[in-house]
């Protein structure tokens, strides 16, 4: 009975040598009845007939070759930019206007024209030489008017002064019934203090209105400026 059954053990290790030999030329490793590699002190066991060729990364990571890299895809081909739209050129800046020069008209009316002597009441002569000083003033852009009254020197300083307003405020009320605004207007009087005689009449005599000679001379200064200020029309 004993032998019969060494003879069957005997049998049952030539067949699992067998096949392990055959696993062994497969594989190049030594492993067990599983398929599982056979290790001692941590590594696999290698057979005769193990080569580089059959490392296994289980065993020998490090010969086994290493998978090429997978090159990583070409980036997506970007559009190109839209070209930048042209400069949008600026526009022409308005021609300035030409300036227009202010109309400065400046006329001396002879007192003894415009009023009697010594007296500030407007004479015919007078109206008809204001009346065209009117028509002159509406073609410009009116802007004002200055009516400066002046008195020769023959009586006191006080009265000639009050001659020389009344003279010229009444100037400024003929051009207002003429239709001029008397907001544009404006009247002052200078007296006797701006004279255009100059020496011209000096040791003629007594200073009186008596002397027909000084009166006579004196008669520049006997006056009426009247200026005129504006723009021309189109």
């Amino acid at each position: 009975m004993k032998v019969v059954r060494s003879a069957l053990l005997a049998a049952s290790l030539i067949a699992l040598a067998g096949a392990a030999q055959a696993q062994v030329r497969d594989s190049g490793y030594v492993t067990d009845t599983r398929a599982a590699h056979v290790r001692a002190a941590g590594s696999c066991v290698r057979t005769g007939y193990w080569t580089p060729a059959m490392a296994v990364i289980e065993c020998d990571p490090d010969l086994v070759p290493k998978p090429a890299a997978i090159p990583a895809p070409a980036p997506a081909a970007q559009p190109a930019p839209a070209p930048a739209p042209a400069p949008i050129a600026p526009a022409p800046a308005p021609k300035p206007k030409p300036a227009v020069a202010p109309v400065v008209e400046r006329v001396t009316l002879s007192a003894d024209v415009l009023f009697e002597f010594d007296r500030a009441v407007l004479r015919p002569e007078g109206r008809a030489r204001l009346d065209q000083l009117v028509g002159d003033v509406r073609g410009i852009a009116l802007e004002v008017i200055i009516a400066s009254g002046h008195a020769d020197r023959i009586g006191s300083t006080a009265y000639n002064q009050r001659l020389s307003t009344r003279r010229a405020e009444n100037v400024k009320a003929y051009l207002v019934s003429k239709g001029i605004d008397a907001n544009r207007v404006y009247a002052e009087g200078k007296g006797e203090a701006q004279p255009v005689t100059g020496d011209k009449c000096a040791k003629m005599g007594r200073e009186h209105r008596s002397n027909k000679k000084l009166v006579d001379c004196l008669q520049p200064d006997r006056r009426v400026e009247v200026e005129v200020i504006g723009t021309k029309q189109k």
